[in-house]
Formats: structure tokens, C-alpha cells, sequence
């Protein structure tokens, strides 16, 4: 049981990965031409990695009451699995998203 508790960190933070390689493939999906493709393919992802480094991360500079800091997770974490339905992946975004619950989940039970 033990074990489970470092490969649940480990997974958090390849979803995190994940998270911002879906919204680079979603904002390249999306782009109408080659510049929007662009900042939203590169943008999209950086803006996000700053948002959560400053706020969400577990050393974030600001730290959020926890109510907020839920409430940046299903933004940040939320947001990718979005993205991916609306550009046509919906099964990986089901899998991405149940990834995603069931971390927090087990984040809440060990206190992690």
C-alpha cells in the first residue's frame, strides 16, 4: 500500500504533463491559421504551466485557500479533457478526465 502512495504523486504530475500537451494539441487543432495555431498551440500551455506554477503547484509562490485551489484544479486540470472532446479525441479525454478524478480522489484520502 505504501507503494501506491509515490506512484500516485508520479501520476499527478504525468497528468500534469499531460495537461499541457493536450492544450498544445488542442490549441493546434484549433488555430484558424498558421499564427492562431501558434499562440494558441504554444500559449495556451505556457499561460496555464504559469498560472499553476504561481497558484496551484505545491510550491506556489501564492498559496490559495483550499475551496480555491479545487477550484484552479478543475480549471486546469478540467480544461484539457474539454479541449480534447471538442477537437474529436473523446476517448482519450474520458480516460484523461477519470485520470484525473480518481488522483485527486486518492490525493484526498492519503492527505497528499
Amino acid at each position: 500500500m505504501e507503494i501506491l502512495r509515490p506512484a500516485n504523486l508520479a501520476l499527478r504530475f504525468l497528468l500534469e504533463i499531460c495537461a499541457l500537451l493536450a492544450l498544445g494539441y488542442w490549441g493546434f487543432q484549433t488555430g484558424n491559421d498558421n499564427v492562431m495555431m501558434i499562440l494558441l498551440g504554444i500559449g495556451t500551455p505556457i499561460l496555464t504551466a504559469l498560472v499553476w506554477g504561481v497558484f496551484g503547484s505545491p510550491n506556489a509562490i501564492v498559496k490559495l485557500s483550499m475551496p480555491l485551489h479545487i477550484c484552479l484544479e478543475l480549471i486546469v486540470f478540467g480544461t484539457p479533457a474539454i479541449a480534447l472532446y471538442a477537437i474529436g479525441k473523446h476517448q482519450i479525454a474520458w480516460i484523461y478526465g477519470l485520470c484525473v478524478i480518481f488522483n485527486r480522489l486518492f490525493m484526498f484520502v492519503w492527505k497528499q
